[in-house]
């Protein structure tokens, strides 16, 4: 009996481009920031190494087990795009393979389980918000030191583990008021993201951005109905999700009447600085969408580009700087956390090494790879403590999880307190010791 032909990888739906595929010349220079690469030294857990496979698939190979595997191992931080010399458009490359993985491979149970619980979780909020009791609770019960110094969780289940162990201190739920008048003379209006993590397990941060636009002179408006910007979605080849996310999102902005819409966590502002590209099929949405990508900024580029008038009190700390990669290496904002640090009086800020290689975040990338993000986190954090910090600073809440939770592991005298970028400017614009940010790394709720 013959055997049924094999399928080619990809179909006709937005398959990554073959003029994109094409413009890899197998340089290498993206091996030194592949974090991937870092780990394994496998070709084919390379940029590179992923684009010749791609390659492959669009000549009509069939979407193996073993094809797959290399391609959801890359964690899409795109520190290869801003190494490539080439001009490589990885970034749209991985995004448009792993639409068409999501479609065409069959995953094992086991995944399809872990993947349906994880996405309907996190890009709803007001699931997260139900999950902030038990959670509070349990972090107050004694029990996570218990679990961890067992390994018990580690177990039966490295990606639970993986999950408890980043999950934040959590307190009081703050929501953002909808509407926070400008401070002062009037600068403009913005849109604020509340976001879905960020919203419900890091509402300080989200405080604080609001209240450091204020200080600079704008009028927020942070709709409460918002919902989930899609990044999570598009990072992970769920397209139909990600549309629908980023459909809903821009109704609800374009109500606000905005001259900005604000973004604080990295790989959300990613993804919506490219609904022009996500939606450009859809007709009643594409020219509406490539308006409201151009109205996207990161907080940190908002504030650099209208210059600071709220005066800045001193904040005498060794401050460390990580680059989260979805703002350094997708939106090309580095500059800018840096000039606004350096405006704080006091602030001693420190470079790390290896600034380019990713934490191991990724968005749910060290839920699923919760073993090679470790070692990944582990990396980082030691980066970290050699250079003397006793700040973290960053932009994303998965880069402060994931790297606070290497921290904890580290423990004893490696203690080092984590904030967001904005908060530390909300704390030298209040003049608020720096030592109330957040609780150092290893101090959970008790």
């Amino acid at each position: 009996m013959a055997m049924a032909p094999k399928l080619p990888a990809f179909d006709q739906h937005r398959p990554p481009a073959r003029d994109l595929v094409d413009d890899c010349v197998h340089c290498g220079f993206c091996l030194p920031t592949c974090p991937t690469y870092a780990l394994w030294g496998e070709e084919m857990d390379s940029p590179r190494g992923r684009i010749y496979l791609m390659g492959a698939a669009l000549d009509g190979e069939p979407l193996t087990d073993t094809m797959v595997g290399h391609f959801d191992a890359c964690l899409g931080c795109m520190a290869c795009v801003t190494s490539c010399p080439s001009g490589v458009q990885y970034d749209k490359l991985i995004e448009a393979t792993r639409a068409q993985v999501e479609r065409r491979h069959q995953r094992t149970k086991a995944e399809r389980v872990l993947r349906e619980a994880v996405f309907q979780l996190f890009p709803y909020p007001h699931r997260l918000r139900v999950l902030r009791g038990p959670l509070r609770a349990y972090q107050a019960s004694g029990l996570p030191g218990l679990l961890r110094r067992s390994g018990l969780l580690r177990r039966l289940s490295p990606s639970l583990a993986a999950m408890e162990s980043f999950a934040p201190p959590l307190g009081k739920r703050r929501p953002v008021p909808e509407h926070t008048a400008a401070l002062g003379p009037r600068r403009g209006t913005v849109g604020m993201l509340l976001g879905c993590v960020q919203r419900e397990f890091f509402p300080d941060t989200n405080a604080a951005t609001a209240r450091v636009l204020a200080a600079e002179g704008f009028d927020v408006h942070a709709p409460a109905g918002q919902g989930c910007c899609g990044a999570l979605s598009v990072h992970n080849g769920r397209e139909g999700e990600a549309l629908r996310f980023a459909r809903a999102l821009i109704d609800q902005f374009d109500a606000a009447r905005v001259d900005h819409v604000v973004v604080n966590a990295a790989g959300c502002g990613s993804t919506m600085k490219e609904y022009g590209e996500l939606l450009a099929a859809d007709p009643a949405y594409a020219s509406r969408a490539r308006e409201f990508a151009a109205k996207v900024l990161d907080v940190t580029e908002l504030l650099a580009q209208a210059g600071s008038v709220a005066p800045r009190h001193p904040l005498p700390v060794v401050a460390a700087y990580h680059d989260a990669c979805h703002l350094a290496h997708a939106q090309g904002v580095r500059d800018q956390p840096r000039q606004l640090l350096g405006e704080i009086p006091g602030l001693d800020l420190r470079e790390i090494d290896e600034s380019s290689l990713c934490c191991g975040s990724a968005g749910i990338w060290n839920v699923l790879n919760p073993e090679p993000a470790r070692q990944l986190g582990d990396r980082k954090a030691a980066n970290v403590r050699a250079t003397g910090a006793q700040l973290l600073v960053t932009a994303n809440p998965g880069c402060l999880m994931q790297i606070g939770a290497a921290m904890d592991r580290a423990g004893g005298r490696d203690r080092i307190a984590l904030a967001h970028t904005v908060e530390v400017l909300d704390a030298s614009i209040r003049g608020v010791p720096v030592s109330r940010l957040s609780p150092p790394a290893g101090q959970r709720v008790q």
